[in-house]
């Protein structure tokens, strides 16, 4: 559910509602709306959430179970340890 994914995405951030909201231009409580499953955000809305969170629409509205992680930043070296730390978990929870 959108619900639950705008929330887990929103924590995992460290982003309270306010300041989430702040970020999007709308009031507390739509996001908090959008979390309890009150509402859900238009399509603009969608878009901007997943830009903020880095993860595709596909993920925001459940069509896919991936997201992306940025590596803007990490030499190659970190970036092999973040592949093998996913593949490790991957062959973990099979």
């Amino acid at each position: 559910m959108i619900a639950d994914r705008i929330k887990f995405l929103r924590e995992e951030s460290g982003y309270t509602q306010a300041e989430l909201a702040r970020r999007l231009g709308i009031t507390r409580s739509s996001v908090n709306a959008w979390e309890m499953g009150i509402s859900v955000p238009s399509t603009q809305y969608i878009i901007d959430l997943a830009k903020i969170f880095s993860v595709s629409t596909d993920y925001l509205l459940e069509m896919d179970a991936s997201a992306s992680i940025p590596l803007d930043g990490l030499i190659p070296e970190d970036m092999q340890i973040v592949y093998s730390l996913i593949n490790n978990l991957k062959k973990k929870n099979k």
